[in-house]
């Protein structure tokens, strides 16, 4: 044996270790199962997969590409999943609701038009009623993410089997990815920045939540977007009417595919079009209701362990509309801007989803799930490593589940963003500095 491939079998053997260690810890979460009742145990055992996850990642990219790696890269995304997926989602109620939409609409009811503690629906009820959030008001997901839960009840209607759509759609985003990246020689390290990764690993594998059908859909349209633009316009429409944030990047799509000058941008835009207006149909009476919804969600759901928005917040004095007005500014602006140069849609996707992320006012770990498969394409350390960090905001179950208060602890926001936005900071100056060397050696060489 040489040792080239000694070492490459060294290599090999530490990434099966970093995945046996990865598996030791979830399955220690497994055994917890009711997490809520284990924050502190859960962030700490979240935040260990955490860093061995970022050891694996630097393994699996200075590990030569191989059958081996693939596989095991492949093996890892699966069981992980499917040790968390027959969890209770305990840290989350979230799934509990999309349960109730779903049988809301199996029964006749429009979901939009009728909140959970309405008196006609008491025989609706069962034991996981009393658990579901927002019983107050009705529901605020958009019309293709109702379409799912509707569908999905007809086959998994448990409050773990309702996981199952879900789950799937996550491990169609680990193949899509291992697709779109199969010519490239750091392939298991591209895909394992998805596929490896706790937050995802945990949010949608344990949680069930919604968020990775729009995932899904971004996925899609970056895996059909160089050969068929218009079908790929199709799928972030999909996206857009599962979750409204990729509705910033429709525009991208639709220039992208030529529009105005060329009949296949058109084609995009008409498809789009299409395909929001055939999501919409089901629902086409309760639209008023659903914008009425989710603007009494906008105006008393808000500052939820945000990032800029709380800082803009503080800047302003509070209760002010400030935040909201810089977010919309910074996140159309940018789509506009990014949409008139045609920029590469990865590119793209991964600018405006952060600059949503930043700005969002609110900012759930979930959501930052959103920009973990655009990392495989810019696999930066600062966003890399606030997935991780992502698990401290947990935190918040502790005050919760002993007072029944739920609020974000400002310090724990510090712990989470600060290093961050230094650890993205310190590397934009660093890239600054290596393009200025390289100008001016260029520069010598002129003279």
């Amino acid at each position: 044996m040489s040792s080239q491939t000694r070492t490459e079998s060294l290599k090999l053997a530490g990434l099966v270790l970093a995945g046996v260690v990865l598996e030791a810890l979830y399955l220690r979460m497994h055994s917890l199962y009711y997490l809520k009742n284990h924050a502190i145990a859960f962030i700490e055992l979240a935040l260990a997969a955490g860093v061995v996850y970022l050891i694996a990642l630097y393994g699996f990219d200075r590990t030569r590409a191989s059958r081996a790696a693939t596989i095991l890269l492949i093996f890892g995304a699966v069981v992980f999943r499917a040790t968390l997926w027959p969890m209770l989602p305990t840290l989350s109620d979230d799934l509990q609701r999309y349960r109730w939409d779903a049988k809301v609409q199996a029964n006749g009811w429009g979901p939009y038009e009728i909140a959970p503690n309405d008196e006609r629906l008491a025989h609706l009820r069962d034991h996981e009623w009393e658990i579901m959030p927002g019983r107050e008001t009705p529901t605020i997901y958009p019309p293709a993410t109702e379409w799912v839960f509707r569908e999905t009840w007809r086959l998994f209607r448990g409050p773990i089997s309702f996981k199952t759509t879900f789950a799937a759609a996550d491990v169609l985003v680990v193949f899509l990815l291992l697709w779109m990246f199969r010519k490239e020689q750091d392939v298991a390290f591209r895909v394992a920045v998805y596929a490896w990764n706790p937050l995802v690993i945990v949010e949608f594998a344990g949680s069930g939540h919604n968020d990775v059908l729009a995932v899904l859909g971004i996925v899609a349209g970056l895996a059909l977007a160089r050969r068929w633009p218009s079908a790929a316009s199709v799928s972030i429409a999909f996206a857009a009417m599962a979750k409204a944030f990729p509705a910033v990047l429709l525009p991208v799509w639709i220039r992208r595919a030529g529009w105005p000058e060329k009949r296949e941008g058109w084609k995009a835009m008409a498809l789009a079009g299409a395909a929001c207006v055939i999501l919409l149909l089901p629902y086409r009476r309760s639209l008023g209701a659903f914008r009425a919804n989710f603007g009494h969600y906008e105006a008393n759901w808000k500052n939820y362990h945000a990032s800029l928005y709380t800082v803009i917040d503080w800047m302003t004095g509070g209760g002010t509309r400030a935040p909201a007005i810089a977010g919309s500014l910074a996140i159309c602006g940018l789509a506009a801007w990014l949409a008139w140069r045609r920029a590469e849609p990865a590119r793209a996707a991964y600018l405006l989803i952060g600059t949503c992320l930043v700005f969002w006012p609110n900012g759930y770990s979930w959501y930052f799930t959103w920009i973990v498969p655009l990392l495989c394409f810019f696999p930066n350390p600062a966003w890399l490593l606030l997935t991780v960090l992502q698990f401290l905001s947990y935190n918040v179950l502790i005050g919760y589940g002993i007072l029944g208060v739920f609020k974000f602890d400002p310090q724990m926001q510090w712990l989470v963003y600060a290093p961050f936005y230094l650890l993205l900071g310190g590397l934009r100056v660093r890239d600054a500095v290596r393009e200025n060397r390289r100008a001016t050696k260029r520069l010598l060489k002129a003279d």
